[in-house]
């Protein structure tokens, strides 16, 4: 009689474990899916499509889908001012538009380890380890944005109005961050995002691998190329880099880096050298 009793305490622990569990996971998704096939508001898209011009290359048979993740997006992210700004539908608007443009067209989670954009008025300082020889030492440097592992992005809006007119630049401190997070969604930030399908590790290695050392060499020898000398820092700041000059400059890419364009189009699942510009429905 103990044991069976004992094995209905346990099974009706199990049993509200699983419903705690369960039912905010399942209300979380039935949200998600209204807010995925919620139209954007009217003055959202007048706002976007008025500050973000890769806003208006975007197809459009993929505009409702980056909608819906804009929505999802503003739904789950908290935005914070720092240094006395105060967050605007503008500000958030046009990090989150920009953003989402990395989730288009494949499986996503949403930047799952991210909670909170914490936003600057300009460049701002902080500190944190910087290598002098073979010493490395705590300095305060001047920064544009970071990406944390634990949870958070930090940007400039001075620098995210700016990389997002200056579409033309291959620079784009949103892009760059946010590609960061996708490669730290694994907990590491190497370079090496979590691959969806179609994309193969070892190619991507093979490839990736090869084009870093490549531009590093570039760098040294005062080569100028198509993606920015700050790729050459390390694996991960090539892969965040090179998102960059994916989305901003995709045909420069193709033509100069055609294997590597060919590996960020399968793991973006997308190829906005073929993004024409269609013009935006309002």
């Amino acid at each position: 009689m103990d044991v069976e009793k004992s094995f209905f305490i346990l099974f009706g622990v199990v049993f509200i474990v699983l419903f705690l569990l369960v039912v905010p996971w399942f209300r979380n998704l039935m949200r998600r899916k209204e807010l995925l096939s919620s139209p954007l508001k009217e003055e959202w898209r007048k706002i976007i499509s008025g500050n973000v011009p890769i806003y208006r290359r975007v197809p459009g048979e993929f505009r409702s889908e980056l909608h819906g993740l804009i929505n999802v997006f503003l739904s789950e992210k908290n935005f914070e001012g720092c240094g006395g700004l105060q967050i605007t539908d503008e500000i958030r608007l046009c990090v989150a538009a920009q953003a989402c443009i990395l989730l288009l067209n494949r499986k996503t989670n949403f930047f799952p380890t991210l909670s909170t954009v914490l936003i600057y008025p300009g460049a701002y300082f902080a500190k944190g380890p910087r290598r002098i020889g073979n010493q490395m030492i705590e300095d305060e440097t001047t920064r544009l944005g970071e990406s944390w592992n634990g949870g958070t992005v930090v940007l400039s809006w001075d620098h995210v109005k700016h990389g997002a007119v200056s579409l033309n630049d291959g620079q784009n401190v949103v892009l760059h961050e946010f590609a960061h997070q996708l490669d730290q969604e694994d907990g590491v930030a190497n370079g090496l995002p979590v691959l969806g399908n179609g994309t193969n590790y070892i190619e991507w290695a093979r490839i990736l691998s090869g084009e870093y050392e490549n531009l590093k060499f570039e760098v040294a020898h005062g080569v100028r190329d198509v993606i920015d000398a700050y790729g050459a820092t390390n694996p991960a700041e090539f892969f965040a880099v090179a998102t960059e000059t994916f989305f901003e400059i995709p045909e420069r890419m193709k033509a100069r880096h055609p294997d590597l364009y060919e590996e960020f189009k399968k793991y973006y699942n997308l190829d906005p050298a073929s993004w024409k510009g269609e013009g935006v429905e309002l």
